[in-house]
């Protein structure tokens, strides 16, 4: 079985990409604690809520946004 290495600088795992080449969404019904694990952040919010809906009340954009503006 080949791995197949990732392209992405700083992308943990691999992420499929979509017939225009860029990196497929994060699913917005993805709970914020499984996020806060990988990523190794605390977003202070339960940790059932869904990264859809974290995003919108916080009128962030992306989960890339969301993590890179964390790690600053």
């Amino acid at each position: 079985m080949s791995t197949s290495k990732n392209d992405a600088p700083g992308m943990k795992g691999n992420r499929a990409r979509t017939e225009d080449g860029t990196l497929r969404q994060k699913r917005g019904d993805t709970h914020i604690g499984t996020i806060e694990k990988q990523y190794n952040i605390n977003l202070n919010v339960r940790s059932d809520m869904h990264l859809s809906t974290y995003l919108e009340k916080n009128n962030i954009k992306s989960l890339n946004d969301l993590i890179n503006d964390e790690k600053k």
